[in-house]
């Protein structure tokens, strides 16, 4: 049986996806994670068949996780399960490793292939996305004003949405507050906002976070 791995900071979603493969005999959650450190922890001392992981976490991005899963363990399978549409992170995620990018709207019969297909080693591609590369046109249209920001801006979005401070997120990009600070000026911009309580809302009402 496949063990997996998910790390998601909230607990409706690993209870679910957790009931969700108890119904089937090749798929087994045996460990869960709410955050990236937690996650880079389990995966230094454990072992697991695939990492199923979220974009957005509450200390580190869903992208440098994948990162420094990918510098301990190359060989192991992580598919991103995110809120967020595949012309957002999809192939960032892809070209940092990922072994797939899967939305969390997906209907179940897409997920279980996604999981399956990447415990095998290999890649998984939704339908849509494979249409997108085989016409040679990336993925990048844009149709929700969130769409426009680009990859950093979305993680700093999701960070403010979950109250956390520009000097934290500083810390976590390894960037400077006065960078940070761009980078908020430039989302409420695109997205015609202005507090950070709007942004907690937008995020809210199209399921980011």
């Amino acid at each position: 049986m496949a063990t997996v791995l998910i790390v998601d900071d909230h607990a409706v979603v690993r209870c679910g996806l957790r009931q969700f493969l108890a119904d089937t005999e090749d798929l087994a959650i045996t460990a869960e994670a709410a955050s990236g450190q937690e996650a880079i922890a389990l995966v230094q001392t454990g072992e697991w068949s695939l990492v199923l992981l979220d974009i957005a976490l509450p200390d580190l991005s869903g992208l440098e996780v994948l990162k420094q899963i990918k510098r301990l363990r190359p060989n192991l399978p992580v598919l991103i399960f995110s809120m967020f549409s595949e012309d957002e992170f999809a192939m960032p995620s892809l070209e940092a490793g990922a072994s797939g990018y899967l939305n969390k709207d997906s209907p179940p019969n897409q997920i279980l292939t996604a999981i399956r297909t990447a415990v095998t080693g290999s890649r998984y591609v939704s339908p849509t996305l494979a249409e997108k590369l085989l016409a040679g046109v990336a993925p990048t249209g844009r149709k929700m004003a969130h769409e426009a920001l680009s990859r950093r801006e979305a993680e700093v979005l999701l960070m403010l949405s979950k109250g956390t401070s520009l000097t934290k997120i500083g810390e976590m990009l390894q960037v400077s507050v006065k960078t940070v600070s761009t980078y908020r000026t430039r989302i409420v911009e695109k997205l015609g906002l202005q507090s950070n309580a709007e942004l907690t809302r937008y995020v809210i009402e199209h399921r980011l976070g």
